[in-house]
């Protein structure tokens, strides 16, 4: 069967190089005789792996030297509790911006720990927008500030990184991880789910200054302390071995091709193609505000529920699969993550025109 081009929200699709790399190295990599799945994480050949994903990653971010990369499991989700046990121990105050689901579920876990307040949300128009904000509105006494880059569900992006004043800025950036450059230096910590553009699930990397290591409360479990994987050098306990393998390898073939900068193009490209398409057609709507599109994620209608069902279904028929839109917000989503070549967009821009003639 023919490879499809898959537009899940995640897990997503991974670079076909990587894959091909990954089969061929399957049952014995680098001569070593066995897989990564079967290697000790305390092997001098992962001990190799682990370090050169920590370093390629270092180089494509431009990671400053000051801050510790750390690979974990447990998801992005579980860093919704580890953020306030670790940081929201001064003032015991920390401000959220609402601007999606996953926005809000941090926000929900925070207020289990302290004095966690909304400074500003999108909800009132389903998250479809970035709320304007400004250093006024954040508590400079707030131990930190916390947004969600990248909104997944709903198809919108900070273009711009708030101005907190003196209070830290922590980050979600799990869908819009590696999508194009960012400015580490901005924010206390960063960190993202790998199952969009990085690996497959199971790993989670967060990214934090050392500074503000070590100031976690006594009840924080010894997994939620950032410091003990921070002094661990991640292998506090077994890693996800194999998800960081295939880390390592998305990593390679983002520096292969001209890093950063050059996945951002190819990005920006896709992200034109398939909203400029939108912009024109008579039958399909984008759901996000323009001025704060996403580059990834690509929620649209038709405004019928009925159609919606049709155009999915069609759609898989022609090897374009997972469209399907959340059920926040209904309709189709296009996730166009670094994976996914621009004969992908065009091949779903191609089928939207055709759709749009058959059912117009």
């Amino acid at each position: 069967m023919a490879r499809v081009y898959n537009f899940s929200a995640g897990p997503s699709m991974l670079p076909e190089e990587v894959l091909k790399t990954a089969a061929a190295e399957m049952l014995d990599y680098h001569g070593c005789g066995q897989s990564v799945m079967e290697m000790s994480h305390r092997s001098k050949e992962f001990d190799e792996i682990i370090k050169s994903a920590e370093a390629l990653l270092r180089e494509l971010m431009n990671i400053p030297e000051n801050y510790k990369v750390l690979f974990l499991q447990g998801g992005a989700s579980t860093q919704f509790a580890a953020i306030p046990l670790n940081f929201m121990n001064g003032s015991g105050k920390a401000d959220y911006v609402i601007t999606g689901n996953w926005a809000n579920k941090a926000f929900q876990e925070a207020q289990l720990y302290g004095d966690a307040k909304a400074v500003a949300s999108s909800k009132d128009k389903t998250y479809s927008y970035i709320p304007k904000l400004s250093r006024d509105m954040f508590r400079q006494d707030a131990d930190y500030a916390y947004i969600c880059m990248n909104n997944t569900i709903y198809g919108t992006v900070y273009h711009e990184i708030p101005d907190t004043g003196d209070v830290e800025l922590f980050a979600d950036i799990s869908s819009c991880f590696l999508s194009e450059p960012l400015d580490v230096s901005r924010f206390g910590l960063v960190y993202g789910g790998a199952q969009k553009n990085i690996a497959p699930a199971g790993l989670t990397i967060v990214i934090v200054r050392e500074d503000l290591l070590g100031k976690a409360r006594d009840i924080t479990p010894s997994m939620l302390n950032y410091k003990i994987h921070a002094d661990a050098d991640s292998l506090y306990n077994t890693p996800p071995c194999y998800t960081i393998y295939i880390c390592k390898l998305v990593l390679e073939w983002l520096k292969s091709i001209g890093g950063l900068e050059e996945i951002s193009r190819r990005n920006h490209a896709k992200a034109k193609l398939l909203y400029d398409f939108l912009d024109e057609s008579k039958l399909f709507r984008g759901t996000a505000a323009p001025e704060d599109r996403s580059l990834m994620n690509v929620p649209f209608v038709t405004g019928d529920a009925d159609l919606d069902a049709k155009f999915v279904k069609e759609a898989k028929e022609h090897g374009l699969v997972n469209l399907k839109g959340h059920r926040s917000v209904g309709g189709m989503r296009a996730s166009i993550y670094n994976a996914m070549p621009i004969e992908g967009v065009q091949a779903l821009v191609d089928f939207m025109k055709q759709f749009e003639s058959e059912n117009s």
